[in-house]
């Protein structure tokens, strides 16, 4: 290490950037009074998915994949964000901004005007996720920033892959504002402000699973959340003879495509057909209607698919608040709010088995990962990649211990959870080289755990 650079040999270690990095020769500062380390991981959707937003539980399992943060403090009311990772050509990788910017006539700028300043330029867009933190904070809490800071961001997580790398970047940026600010947030609160930086700065219409999965989440358990609206249970203990693996189809997924988008709007616009059918909401949230209550009262009564005027006509919109009907759009109906009802059942039934059963049962979770893959297919979140890579482990079957396989998170693309026997990772790696083979793709493997960002906690530079 060179002398030049006193402290940076602990940077080099836990982020594996090596010191003489160029952004950091520019931006790092030896004498600032604060530096803080905070960690976030990815995580693997089990089940759930796509549920969380209308009040499913989910089950989610952190990943050993990783977004670190390190922030100094800066005495002046400047932003500055270096991401030390290779980006690509159109991407910056400094963004540096006034906090002023972020106030107008002695208010916080407004959320509208705030992701069009980011998606406006987009070599910028990626900083929204980390400076989109101080406003959201600015306007739900009233904070306010006299000084500034330098993030220097490292990921391990692919971007892309349906794994919640955004969320995992927003996590870990927000535990580091928390304690560089002394603003004692506690950790629930963390990940609910980092589902708004996300929803109402960055514009993706996400639930709150994934942030909630990186604060959270357990080396080695399945994080079981009730989204009603953030409801933690008791994490559910994998059992020694099985284990979950993720494979990349190699098709980018993004929650703000079309697909996803519709797909949501599609839901909550039937969650309201059904609300005027019955004349209540179960409790606010879809997922507390059952199955059966489904199929014998209502089913046949919803549409398969409505007109966005018709609806808005009809009934002016719904009860979500991030997204928005267009009048000339088709939206599908009857499978999109038919999911999350289905998909809640699945998923309880799923930890319950997971819980209480024996590997005798591993068939049955393997047939709920199916039937939550088949069902994301007919909600027009399927791709031609993430159903080859389950059909392929369903070839192998449960007979070789490959039990299970699900497209995951927003769908349209992006990684297959696979449950398997413990000793099958030969198997899945099998699955992982066909695939290649078959599609000129090169699959990445997600295997392995690690705790939450509450977990790791935040870490104070001693330099």
């Amino acid at each position: 290490m060179s002398e030049e650079w006193p402290g940076l040999n602990q940077l080099e270690h836990l982020l594996k950037v090596p010191a003489d990095h160029p952004h950091l020769k520019e931006y790092w500062v030896n004498s600032s009074p604060k530096t803080i380390v905070t960690r976030a991981p990815a995580r693997l959707d089990v089940m759930g998915g796509i549920s969380d937003y209308s009040g499913s539980l989910v089950l989610q399992l952190p990943l050993q994949e990783a977004t670190f943060v390190v922030l100094q403090s800066d005495p002046s009311p400047i932003l500055t964000v270096v991401n030390l990772d290779e980006r690509p050509k159109d991407a910056e990788s400094v963004f540096t901004m006034p906090l002023a910017d972020f106030v107008t006539d002695d208010h916080p700028l407004t959320y509208k005007r705030a992701r069009e300043y980011f998606r406006n330029e987009p070599s910028r867009a990626w900083a929204g996720y980390v400076a989109g933190a101080f406003l959201v904070l600015m306007r739900e809490l009233e904070v306010s920033f006299t000084s500034g800071s330098r993030f220097f961001i490292h990921s391990r997580i692919p971007e892309g892959k349906g794994v919640a790398s955004s969320a995992a970047l927003e996590v870990a940026a927000m535990m580091a504002i928390n304690t560089a600010y002394h603003l004692e947030l506690d950790p629930r609160s963390v990940a609910l402000l980092c589902q708004k930086v996300e929803n109402l700065v960055v514009g993706a219409p996400c639930g709150v699973m994934d942030q909630m999965s990186s604060v959270f989440g357990e080396k080695d358990r399945l994080m079981a959340l009730r989204c009603q609206p953030a409801e933690l249970q008791n994490s559910i203990v994998i059992p020694q003879y099985l284990s979950f693996w993720g494979i990349d189809s190699g098709r980018a997924h993004s929650v703000s495509s079309v697909n996803y988008t519709s797909v949501r709007i599609g839901t909550f616009m039937g969650f309201r057909l059904l609300e005027d059918m019955a004349d209540t909401n179960w409790g606010g949230y879809l997922a507390n209607l059952s199955p059966s209550e489904l199929e014998q009262r209502y089913l046949t009564h919803l549409p398969e698919t409505m007109q966005g005027a018709d609806f808005l006509k009809r009934y002016g919109t719904t009860s979500d608040t991030v997204t928005n009907i267009e009048p000339s759009v088709t939206y599908p109906i009857r499978r999109p709010a038919s999911h999350p009802i289905y998909e809640h059942f699945r998923t309880q039934t799923f930890g319950r088995l997971l819980q209480t059963g024996s590997i005798e049962d591993a068939t049955l979770l393997g047939e709920l990962m199916y039937q939550s893959h088949a069902s994301y297919s007919a909600c027009g979140l399927g791709s031609e990649g993430t159903d080859r890579l389950v059909t392929l482990a369903r070839e192998v079957g449960s007979s070789n211990g490959i039990f299970g396989a699900k497209i995951t998170g927003g769908g349209s693309g992006g990684t297959v959870a696979i449950l398997a026997s413990r000793d099958a990772g030969p198997l899945v790696q099998t699955i992982a080289q066909t695939y290649a083979a078959e599609t000129g793709q090169k699959p990445l493997l997600f295997t392995g755990s690690s705790p939450g960002a509450a977990r790791f906690g935040a870490k104070q530079w001693k330099q």
